[in-house]
This record gives structure tokens, C-alpha cells and sequence, in this order.
């Protein structure tokens, strides 16, 4: 069994110390001297998915977990799962290990995947209910205390008696956050959890979740490539890009790293030049700029626009935190 170094680890719901994870790719080659020579010597790549990645998350917590295509994020959430092996380096869930203690760490975990179901297609949803109450040996009296607050929470009574294939994505994914929750779990991993909802959808998910978070004391970690709903969920975001962490802090702190990115909308007869702007589109009479307040002062940016001709109006607001995103991105490859 995992143990931790000492009684003040007891407050971590997750620590991952030194963790590399590798993956090797057997190189394929069908042309026919290719072929021959696979049989002779076979070819193949390393992958290194996750490189000496260390961090912990402590009980209670919200955390976002992000990075791009193949930076190396459901690769980590399914070691926590105990679905994969480090290679080296170790994770420690709930003060257990999910490579040996997974059984046990299974009651207290919850784990969702956007893209995969545990319903049972042609049964109503309470079935699925009803048969994991019966398979984890969940007590009447939590899985009564649980069912309520998730048919209410979820707006699942009009749906208990549909066959899961006959639910949109929106409903089966609220059915299928709803079953992870049936055993009180402590602690819940969740990818790519708001994967293809709608904004109705996305919206009831948010809100439970961070409900769930504030009430319950339930620690969350998720991934997502939608950074909006990441900033909106959670207090605290990890960065991994190519196998490595990159930064572990506040959202507003990845601003900072990135320059203070402002969107500046102008209302006007022509596009201005704002000097240090980058002038983004116009439409309709309104020309949005992006400006760097790092470079140039909002005080400097007024006193040029207001200087100006024909300007009928100004606004000023924080640049998305998908563009503030992509420029990490950018600065990081």
C-alpha cells in the first residue's frame, strides 16, 4: 500500500512525485523491402508522455488540469485511475496506490471519460442505477441519500425510465456523472467531462460540479480543451505541455506569464492606430484591437483615442483566456 511521508500528507488527495510515463511504437513498413526488413529487425519508438511530472492536490480542492493534443493529460488521469503503470516515479491516491490498492481506492474514487459510457444501452437508467448499487454494495441509505440529490440536481426524474441509447449526449452525460456518483466518492477525475454539450447542457454540468465542489467538499480534477469553462470551474490550473508540467497557479497568473492581453472595441468612422494594437477586425463600425498593457499603458491608449476624430465609444476588457492560452502554447513549443 501507497504511505505517505507524514501526518500533514493526510490533507493531499493526490500526489504524483517524479512521474515518467513511456510508450513504445512499433514502426510498420509494408512496402516489400520494408516488410523484410521489420522481420530482420524490427524498428521501434519510444514515447515519452509524461517526463518527471511532480504535483499534488489537496483535499477539497478544484483543479484544472490542460494542455494540447498530446501533452500528456488523460495519460496522467489514467494513472491516477490505476489504469496504467508509471514507468518510474510514484502516484499516490487518497494516501493509496492505484497500481496495487485499486479495488480499494475504486470505492472512494470516481473517474469520467467525455467519450465512454457505463450505462447499459438497451436498459432505463435506473437499471444501471440499480445494478451498481447491487454490484459495490452501496447501502440503502446512501444510495436513497444519493439518487435524490442527483434526480434533483441533475434533472434526471423525467429520464430514470429511458433506455440509456435513447438519450442525447447532454442527458447521457449527466446519467453517467450521476451513476459515478452513487458511492459518495471523495475525490473525481474527470476528462474531457463537457466534451459536444450544448450551452444548456454545459451549463447544468458546471453548476453541479462546482456545487458538489463548495458543499460537499467532493476535490475535483479536470481536463478540458474548453479553456472558458476551466477558468469558470476551477481556483487552480495545471499546465503540462510535451510530457512536463509548466506552470501551476492561478488563471491569472498564466495572463501575466503570457502579457497583460486586453481587448480593446472602438467605435468609429475609420480603424484608429493604436500604437503597441493589434487591430483584429471591424465590423459594423466597431474595430477591435488586441494591446499588450505591458507594452503600452491603458492610460496611454485613452489619451490617443480620445485625441481622435470621429470616436464614438471605447471598450476595454480581459482578451480570452483561450488566446492568452495559445500564446503559451506557442511560447512553450
Amino acid at each position: 500500500m501507497y504511505r505517505t511521508d507524514s501526518a500533514a500528507d493526510m490533507s493531499l488527495a493526490i500526489t504524483a512525485k517524479g512521474v515518467t510515463k513511456t510508450f513504445t511504437q512499433w514502426q510498420r513498413d509494408n512496402t516489400g523491402r520494408g516488410m523484410i526488413r521489420n522481420l530482420i529487425k524490427p524498428e521501434k519508438r519510444v514515447i515519452k508522455a509524461l517526463d518527471n511530472v511532480s504535483f499534488t492536490v489537496t483535499n477539497g480542492e478544484f483543479v484544472a488540469y490542460a494542455g494540447p493534443n498530446g501533452a500528456g493529460k488523460s495519460t496522467t488521469m489514467k494513472l491516477l485511475a490505476g489504469m496504467l503503470l508509471p514507468t518510474s516515479g510514484n502516484v499516490g491516491v487518497l494516501s493509496l496506490s492505484p497500481a496495487r490498492d485499486r479495488r480499494t481506492l475504486m470505492h472512494r474514487l470516481g473517474v469520467l471519460f467525455g467519450n465512454r459510457t457505463e450505462l447499459w444501452w438497451d436498459h432505463p437508467i435506473i437499471q444501471s442505477f440499480e445494478w451498481k448499487k447491487v454490484v459495490w454494495n452501496i447501502d440503502d441509505i446512501t444510495y436513497r441519500k444519493n439518487i435524490q440529490m442527483v434526480t434533483e440536481l441533475l434533472d434526471l426524474a423525467p429520464l430514470l425510465k429511458t433506455f440509456a441509447r435513447e438519450l442525447s449526449l447532454g442527458q447521457r452525460m449527466r446519467a453517467d456523472l450521476a451513476m459515478m456518483l452513487l458511492h459518495s466518492p471523495s475525490l473525481i477525475i474527470l476528462d474531457e467531462p463537457t466534451l459536444g454539450l450544448d450551452v444548456v447542457a454545459k451549463r447544468q454540468m458546471i453548476d453541479f460540479l462546482k456545487r458538489i465542489n463548495r458543499e460537499n467538499g467532493v476535490t475535483i480534477i479536470v481536463t478540458s480543451h474548453d479553456m472558458d469553462d476551466l477558468e469558470e470551474m476551477a481556483d487552480r490550473i495545471l499546465m503540462i505541455s510535451s510530457g512536463k508540467i509548466v506552470y501551476d497557479g492561478r488563471f491569472d497568473g498564466l495572463r501575466e506569464i503570457a502579457g497583460d492581453l486586453t481587448r480593446i472595441g472602438v467605435a468609429s468612422s475609420a480603424a484608429p492606430d493604436i500604437p503597441g494594437g493589434t487591430h483584429l477586425s471591424s465590423e459594423g463600425g466597431v474595430h477591435a484591437y488586441e494591446v499588450d498593457l505591458t507594452q503600452v499603458s491603458i492610460r496611454t491608449v485613452m489619451r490617443i483615442l480620445s485625441e481622435m476624430d470621429g470616436v464614438t465609444d471605447v471598450e476595454i476588457r480581459k482578451a480570452p483566456i483561450e488566446q492568452v492560452i495559445a500564446r503559451l502554447y506557442q511560447k512553450w513549443r
